[in-house]
């Protein structure tokens, strides 16, 4: 037997044992067991709490909860659930599943399909042993597991329930239970990196999911179409299912305002997993936000910074990335000085957070400085950004400042800027392709010094990447250049006189 053979028995062993442990039946008599079954069937997130001891570790989500009521009470239904990495999509998509089946009496012929058929029976396989092995759900709704068809890619229940594993291309014609057509099309992780590399690969899969499968279902019957997977690709599966879904929605493993979607997922352990992974990985995984490698910043610079002392000033200045933009969730803020015409990237702090803590890193770096040379601290204030300095940025200023024992005088950057790529790119590649654009070697290590690194090399023209650091970084390029600018000395063009008047 392989290695991996031997590991997989281990997995699904002990998959088996904790099942066991977990759904044991406590003593009561027949009338206390129907009215406790009575009392379940009206609520699935009680049903799921009771039968499922194992999944349900966490309280559900609002999206969660959602997701099960439109599931549930539509009949015929085509859903995309874009859930991050960690979201428990297929967790939550069993669970349902068996409810309607068990209790709704709803679906008798189930596809299970994945990008291969290895994977789609791997995501089936713990619905076979949860029908097999789960004790609540035998002693309420008697023995499950087949007479004769029990095997992990096709299998039926006592009841006449047939579930089938096929992965992307299999032929799915001809899928039948009986005279049943298949009338619950599971399809879960069906993008892979490798296909998605390849746009004529991902149209040739689409139109095997148009043309192949979704066909099976019966038009006049009632039917449920759920994809579940995150957006790895601008051009996947996914993608092209959101166009013809009822119904889709991308939950990231953050929401809009940086904070965790779930409560099972810690902002601690969200920050570690994002510390030890690149930050397009991220952003691919737990973000919904696939990005293509940037072409105008290839690769930063890093070398060793001069002393403070030796600059005229430097200039903290943040992003606080106030936007109607789902990608500008990120707060920055960097502290830049130039000397001899380079300018070096002293620390910098890149985010999702609060407020109140971006404006501690302003102290922070003012700390930092420590006197050794004159700081300016800049914010961001066009546009949309002027509303949200008034009414936001400044009120939490006068906070922090209460609690720090004193107040930071914090500029605003009104000045109209132009268009965001094309400022950033005019304003800072040719400073970096000259090699005078140099991020601070000892902050190296440092998780922001990285994710302002990854930031500026995920940028394109289309920005669909978080650019609130390089943003920042132009912001305090150009409060740098304009101060200079002004503390040159005027030059006196001197003349001599001509004798001669006309």
């Amino acid at each position: 037997m392989a290695l991996t053979d031997k590991q997989s028995l281990v997995k699904w062993d002990r998959f088996i044992q904790n099942l066991k442990r977990t759904t044991y039946v406590l003593p009561e008599t027949e009338g206390e067991k129907v009215a406790r079954i009575k009392k379940l069937e009206k609520d699935p997130e009680k049903w799921f709490m009771y039968y499922f001891p194992n999944y349900c570790t966490s309280q559900p989500a609002p999206f969660h909860k959602r997701a099960t009521k439109r599931l549930v009470a539509n009949k015929k239904w085509y859903e995309v659930r874009a859930w991050a990495r960690e979201l428990a999509k297929s967790s939550r998509a069993m669970m349902e599943l068996l409810y309607l089946i068990l209790v709704k009496k709803e679906h008798t012929n189930i596809l299970y399909v994945s990008h291969n058929k290895d994977n789609a029976i791997d995501l089936m396989k713990p619905m076979m042993l949860t029908l097999e092995y789960n004790q609540r759900i035998v002693n309420d709704y008697g023995i499950q597991k087949g007479v004769s068809n029990w095997s992990e890619e096709n299998f039926i229940t006592r009841n006449g329930i047939s579930f089938r594993a096929i992965g992307a291309g299999q032929n799915p014609r001809g899928t039948r239970n009986e005279a049943a057509r298949p009338d619950f099309l599971m399809i879960d992780d069906i993008d892979s990196d490798s296909i998605c590399r390849n746009p004529d690969m991902v149209k040739k899969r689409w139109d095997w999911v148009e043309q192949a499968l979704i066909p099976t279902v019966s038009v006049s019957g009632d039917f449920r179409i759920l994809f579940n997977g995150n957006i790895i690709a601008d051009y996947s599966i996914i993608t092209e299912a959101i166009k013809k879904a009822k119904h889709s929605e991308v939950i990231n493993i953050r929401d809009k305002n940086g904070k965790s979607n779930w409560a099972r997922n810690t902002e601690a352990d969200i920050d570690f997993m994002l510390s030890i992974i690149s930050f397009i990985a991220g952003q691919k995984e737990y973000f919904n936000n696939p990005i293509t490698e940037g072409t105008v910043f290839d690769k930063m610079v890093y070398g060793k910074c001069p002393p403070l002392r030796s600059l005229k000033f430097v200039v903290a200045y943040g992003d606080p990335s106030y936007t109607k933009s789902k990608n500008s969730d990120y707060k920055a803020v960097v502290l830049i000085g130039e000397l001899n015409g380079k300018y070096y990237i002293y620390k910098a702090f890149v985010k999702q957070t609060s407020v109140p803590k971006m404006i501690k890193w302003y102290y922070i770096l003012d700390d930092f400085v420590g006197g050794k040379t004159a700081i300016y601290h800049y914010v961001e204030g066009n546009g949309l950004q002027s509303v949200f300095v008034s009414e936001i940025f400044r009120p939490a200023l006068a906070e922090v400042a209460k609690s720090e024992g004193r107040l930071l005088q914090i500029s605003t950057d009104n000045r109209d800027k132009p268009e965001k790529f094309f400022r950033i790119e005019s304003g800072l590649e040719p400073t970096h392709s000259n090699g005078n654009l140099i991020f601070n070697i000892d902050e190296a290590h440092n998780p922001h010094m990285q994710t302002l690194d990854e930031q500026f090399t995920s940028i394109t023209p289309k920005l669909k990447a978080p650019d609130d650091g390089p943003d920042a970084t132009e912001g305090g390029k150009w409060v740098i250049d304009n101060k200079l600018s002004k503390m040159e000395p005027v030059k006196v063009v001197s003349s001599t006189r001509n004798k001669y008047k006309y």
